[in-house]
């Protein structure tokens, strides 16, 4: 049995053509493959869940990894599992959650293994980081983004692309298809790009095609992510050092971002900066490293346009199979704001609770990142009781968390916005329960912008239209990235009501 497995870790190697043909070819490969062999304890496992992950005999049984991880936390008595072959422990556990997120939160960072999967793409950003360039840029962005000043600006912003692009073209879509994924990628790609850089992309404008940097920047994500998903980070690495396959083509995607990223900054300078409102401006008062300032706007992008984009896409891929929940919406929308009256202000979001439930109920189903991984810095053991070695990869997964009935009962699979609100008021649950915006010292600083942004669209297009799906969905289907997206879009037919 151990022979056959080892045979299909090695198979799984070989998959890639270009890689297949470098094994043989070349000796330097064998030889950097024989020398991580032997640096290995044990580079097969026997179990059953790593025999299904080297194999993928798990989608027999299902379409998405994300739903097999849940399958097997939601089965296991601790919520945790081990993936043995990729060095990672998967955790759909609270308590866990809370150990690495806040009580052993310095035992848990990000991690080298972690950056250099991700650091051609995200370089220094904040998501890629940790110690002082981690605590330096969540300093500068929680000063900008808790003043009031900057909230009213996104508020602006957001309004101005709805009113102005968003609404006029789904009233010139109304008898086509659309795909509604790109329509909020390039919404929310032009409103970070004007919030972050007070530059204006006009990706809104289909009559154009999306920008090389938006494209670009797709590719990169997906191809980042894929690394992760390898049984050996040997397979990207010299893939990368020979430039090929998949990783020349992540190389040029990046080249691209880069002459973009360059081009953003060389702008900025040029218009100057000093009395600007966008966090761009900020952070330039403050860096003058050019590759640093490069890495912090990709960092925005990441943050701004493809999370939200992906909480959109989902939210209203559920009020299309839930109308009573549409329906709901569209009476408290009449109730606080009234019928025909637009959103002015912040306080009137505020009192959209049942907005507010469906948005958060929404990413409790299809959470915008389905899962999230640290690296145990020193042994150490979680409230479940696993011992976690040093260097392991320790993931926690809100995908999962949101279908174990433990944690939200015996309808956790169905919609419904009602949990979270008690006599008609919202109510938030533990974060390390939710942790869809992480938890404790490293939770998501653009929370309640995002949630402006998702309440401000939800509301605007409610008002407006009946969007329907072009052709019935059972589940959706997930293309691999470091966001959640639906393979194929989500193809809608629309209609004014």
């Amino acid at each position: 049995m151990e022979l056959q497995l080892h045979a299909s870790w090695f198979l799984h190697f070989l998959q890639d053509p270009c890689f297949s043909l470098l094994l043989f070819s070349s000796s330097l490969v064998f030889s950097l493959l024989l020398l991580y062999l032997l640096k290995l304890n044990k580079p097969w496992c026997n179990c059953e869940i790593c025999h299904a992950y080297l194999t993928s005999s798990w989608t027999n049984e299902f379409e998405n990894l994300c739903d097999w991880y849940a399958h097997l936390l939601k089965n296991s008595p601790g919520r945790t599992i081990h993936i043995h072959v990729l060095g990672n422990t998967i955790t759909a556990n609270p308590d866990n959650v809370e150990y690495m997120l806040k009580t052993r939160f310095e035992n848990f960072p990000k991690g080298k293994s972690f950056s250099v999967i991700l650091g051609d793409f995200l370089g220094r950003g904040i998501f890629n980081v940790d110690g002082d360039l981690w605590r330096f840029q969540k300093k500068m962005a929680s000063l900008e983004l808790n003043r009031y000043s900057m909230r009213s600006y996104a508020l602006e912003i957001v309004n101005d692309e709805i009113k102005t692009r968003l609404l006029p073209l789904l009233s010139k879509k109304k008898d086509g298809v659309l795909d509604l994924q790109d329509l909020f990628r390039r919404f929310s790609f032009d409103c970070i790009c004007r919030f972050s850089f007070g530059l204006d992309p006009r990706c809104l404008e289909l009559s154009l095609p999306m920008s090389e940097f938006a494209v670009s920047f797709d590719l990169a994500s997906k191809l980042s992510a894929e690394r992760a998903m390898t049984v050996s980070p040997l397979v990207w690495k010299i893939k990368r050092m020979l430039n090929l396959g998949s990783e020349r083509k992540l190389r040029k995607a990046i080249s691209m971002i880069n002459i973009l990223a360059e081009e953003v900054i060389r702008q900025k300078r040029k218009m100057g900066f000093s009395t600007h409102k966008d966090l761009l401006s900020r952070f330039m008062s403050f860096v003058n490293d050019e590759i640093y300032l490069r890495d912090i706007i990709i960092s925005f992008l990441l943050a701004g346009r493809d999370t939200v984009a992906s909480a959109l896409t989902s939210f209203f891929w559920l009020l299309a199979n839930h109308p009573d929940v549409e329906s709901a919406l569209r009476q408290e929308a009449d109730r606080v704001v009234g019928a025909d009256r637009e959103l002015t202000s912040f306080e009137q979001l505020r009192e959209l609770h049942y907005f507010q439930a469906a948005v958060y109920e929404s990413m409790r189903l299809y959470p915008p990142i389905q899962f999230d991984s640290k690296f145990c810095q020193e042994d150490d053991v979680l409230p479940d009781g696993t011992f976690v070695r040093r260097g392991t990869r320790v993931t926690y997964h809100p995908y999962a968390m949101g279908r174990v009935e433990e944690i939200w009962g015996s309808d956790c699979l169905e919609f419904k916005p009602e949990r979270w609100l008690k006599d008609g008021v919202f109510f938030p649950e533990n974060p390390f329960k939710y942790p869809v915006f992480q938890a404790g010292l490293r939770v998501c600083l653009g929370k309640d912008m995002a949630l402006v942004e998702l309440k401000t669209v939800a509301f605007s297009l409610l008002r407006r239209f009946h969007i329907d799906l072009a052709k019935p969905s059972r589940t959706p289907r997930f293309s691999p990235g470091l966001t959640a997206s639906f393979s194929g879009g989500i193809p809608v037919l629309v209609r004014e009501r």
